[in-house]
């Protein structure tokens, strides 16, 4: 079973363990491997850890039972961050009032529908927070990019973030009204 909770202090460990593994898996030959290989699990953790004690939109998506090995404890497989824009606007156009800033599962998880599920949970901490829109910035070059349009994020910006001394390109999806993420179907992609 395959379950989406708020974040607890005490998952920050796990979380950070899954950011640098889907870091870690992702970004080979988009961003520098000295940088990948000098990611810090316990680095991360003191970040997630602080973001969860902030009341920051931390959800995480936890297997168990049938979806775990015989005799293995539940874990965490993904997460996803979420809170209002930290920089709602490029080049003089608002993106939009919530921002979705990380997205990661572990590569053995996906296909699932674990995605789909975090980010609509995060779409829904944003819209009971208030935020009539959503939007998040993926790199550019990132195999995965296709995942945000099959649940109908238009892509409307790009700019270039630095990435260990490395500019890189992002793109920005948006959801505008935010409903249009809140009613994307866990089967639809």
């Amino acid at each position: 079973m395959i379950a989406i909770r708020k974040a607890r202090p005490a998952d920050a460990v796990a979380i950070a363990a899954v950011h640098v593994a889907a870091w870690r898996n992702t970004y080979p030959g988009i961003l520098p491997d000295t940088y990948l290989a000098k990611l810090s699990v316990s680095r991360q953790a003191v970040y997630y850890d602080q973001a969860i004690r902030s009341g920051t939109g931390v959800m995480v998506a936890i297997a168990s039972g049938v979806d775990v090995a015989p005799g293995s404890a539940a874990r965490i497989i993904g997460f996803t961050t979420a809170g209002r824009a930290r920089r709602g606007e490029v080049s003089g156009r608002s993106l939009g009032e919530g921002e979705v800033e990380t997205l990661y599962v572990l590569d053995d998880w996906r296909e699932r529908g674990v995605g789909r599920r975090l980010l609509r949970a995060a779409a829904g901490h944003l819209a009971e927070a208030g935020c009539k829109s959503a939007f998040l910035w993926v790199l550019r070059d990132n195999p995965s990019r296709w995942f945000y349009e099959r649940l109908g994020g238009r892509s409307v910006a790009e700019a270039v973030v630095q990435v260990a001394g490395q500019g890189v390109v992002q793109t920005a999806f948006v959801w505008d009204p935010i409903e249009r993420l809140l009613a994307a179907s866990p089967q639809s992609s």
